[in-house]
């Protein structure tokens, strides 16, 4: 069978000022939104726990799927999979565009990618906390499966990003050492000189 999928390398350029793949940012929210919106006000139209609870776990499983092989290829130009070889070894892999192809990814796609994939999990994050804390089990079942999936998908677009042979925690802290170097070199080439000048002596 023919693969039909877009190469991996090949998708349009985007004009100046406008979204890249309209479509597909949208189909980026549209899951997630409608799952937490759903999650929310389910108990308004429905009683019934089980039909919020297929509901809910349909549009995060699209969800997953959708941003997994979809929106992070072709909005940031990142991709993340796992395959098992002949020994039965598993294998998680991270890829990331290099050089001048990086530079044909819409800043205001990637924006929208990010935020979504980070407040995501944050929300669901929320929604366990409420639902530990009010003693609602069905429903803390359900945040935390929602909460492995956004997770998921925000976990390994971050190892793309960094680099899969990085530990995020060493990251983040290589981050910030070279952030403190800028600052403190900045704050140098900024101070005014402490050489020593002559000073008139008022002797005629």
């Amino acid at each position: 069978m023919d693969d039909d999928t877009i190469p991996f390398d090949e998708e349009d350029e985007a004009r100046a000022g406008k979204l890249k793949h309209p479509y597909v940012t949208m189909f980026h929210l549209a899951f997630r939104v409608t799952a937490i919106v759903v999650y929310i006000f389910c108990g308004w139209f429905s009683k019934s726990f089980i039909a919020s609870f297929v509901t809910v776990i349909l549009l995060l499983s699209m969800d997953f799927w959708t941003v997994k092989n979809i929106t992070g290829r072709l909005m940031v130009g990142l991709r993340w999979w796992n395959y098992v070889d002949d020994n039965g070894i598993s294998h998680w892999v991270f890829e990331s565009r290099k050089g001048a192809k990086q530079n044909r990814i819409n800043p205001s796609e990637a924006r929208i990618f990010w935020l979504a994939l980070i407040i995501s999990p944050i929300l669901w994050g929320v929604f366990v906390l409420v639902a530990l804390f009010g003693l609602k089990p069905k429903w803390l079942l359900l945040a935390f499966i929602a909460l492995i999936l956004n997770g998921a998908n925000l976990y390994g677009y971050v190892k793309c990003k960094i680099g899969s042979n990085k530990n995020i925690s060493s990251a983040t802290s290589d981050f910030f050492k070279k952030q403190v170097i800028h600052n403190v070199t900045t704050m140098m080439a900024k101070s005014p000189p402490t050489g020593n000048f002559s000073q008139p002596t008022n002797i005629i």
